[in-house]
């Protein structure tokens, strides 16, 4: 005759315990604290009866679920919504799934995140914009675990796999087309100028240097939106709302300025709003370029001056060098990791639209 099996009411009768607590301690369900002896009594009760645990799949077996997180500062910006999408249709072909941590721009929020990594144990991450200065080396050395890409502006050094912009260089590129078209007296509008959102001044810079070696560097007006706009969660409108906004500003002030440039195409919209609210003609009174060549810039009623920096194919790029990383981690070279730093940058193109034209005397 078989012996009948022992089970973890066998176990728990002989051990004096509840069933809940045996199968705890058999588990080894360590989040719940039993003291030693209670450990010893259940596991010399489960030798005694020859019980044996039921045969489960290892957590590394079930934990095959294909994942890449990708850190967004917002989901309601067309750029980041262009950006995703090229993420997606990478991982989607490759059979990953995407996890979006939307840290909209707040540090407690992307710290959380951050912390959640180590328990989610994603295949690879991405970081859409550069991280919180707060977290840097925290990242660069998270990325020497997992496979990690920033898609960055550019910076002098780094240690992570980075597709860069040169934000300079987009900002000198829309100066020189204002400036070939004689206009000598702009506007550059832009959201708040902060520690953490560094690389708008980068695309500032740039654009004065090209005024500056034309001896026109007092003929350019900065405005940028109040820090506080930072500290709010982005509305879908935010950017429009900005671009709106600080160009009623402009014109209450009474500025001079024949052109404006918007840091993004969402904020040259905005201009383009207020401008024709006050009765000016884009570009006939006023001439605006954008940057980000959006689906929106094309469309002909709007058909916007902007710089195309290429936002989807950076996606692609950026969830593609994970997947190589990954690939090669998974792979055997005499027993070494392989080593490798990728560094891609796309060159900025300017796209002439209808929103730009000949400064008027």
């Amino acid at each position: 005759m078989t012996k009948k099996k022992a089970t973890s009411s066998d176990v728990a009768e002989l051990a004096g315990f509840s069933q809940a607590t045996v199968s705890m301690v058999l588990n080894r369900k360590y989040n719940v604290s039993f003291s030693r002896e209670t450990v010893e009594r259940v596991e010399q009760a489960a030798r005694e009866l020859g019980y044996e645990l039921p045969k489960h799949k290892t957590q590394k077996k079930n934990k095959k679920e294909k994942l890449i997180v990708v850190f967004c500062p917002t989901i309601t910006s067309p750029y980041y919504v262009l950006l995703l999408e090229g993420i997606e249709s990478i991982a989607n072909e490759q059979g990953y799934s995407v996890f979006i941590c939307n840290t909209q721009r707040d540090a407690g929020l992307e710290e959380k995140y951050l912390r959640m990594m180590r328990t989610l144990r994603p295949q690879g991450i991405i970081y859409a914009c550069n991280p919180n200065p707060d977290f840097q080396k925290q990242v660069e050395e998270m990325a020497k675990e997992i496979p990690l890409v920033i898609i960055s502006n550019k910076e002098k050094t780094t240690t992570v796999d980075a597709i860069n912009q040169n934000n300079t260089e987009v900002g000198k590129l829309m100066a020189r087309h204002l400036l070939e078209l004689g206009h000598r007296d702009v506007a550059f509008i832009t959201p708040p100028l902060t520690r953490r959102q560094w690389q708008r001044s980068r695309r500032i810079e740039g654009f004065v240097k090209v005024f500056e070696q034309e001896g026109l560097k007092d003929h350019v007006i900065i405005k940028a939106a109040d820090e506080s706009f930072d500290r709010h969660i982005p509305r879908t409108d935010s950017e429009y709302s900005m671009g709106y906004q600080l160009t009623t500003e402009l014109l209450s002030e009474g500025r001079k300025f024949t052109a404006i440039a918007g840091q993004n195409d969402m904020m040259a919209y905005g201009a383009i709003d207020a401008l024709g609210a006050a009765k000016l003609h884009v570009p006939r009174d006023v001439s605006v370029i954008g940057c980000d060549n959006i689906f929106y810039s094309g469309i002909r009623r709007i058909s916007l001056t902007t710089i195309d920096h290429f936002v989807a194919l950076k996606g692609r790029d950026a969830c593609d060098i994970i997947i190589r990383k990954i690939g090669m981690n998974s792979q055997l070279y005499g027993g070494l990791r392989p080593t490798s730093l990728y560094n891609i940058e796309y060159t900025p193109k300017l796209i002439v639209r209808k929103t730009t034209a000949y400064a008027r005397n």
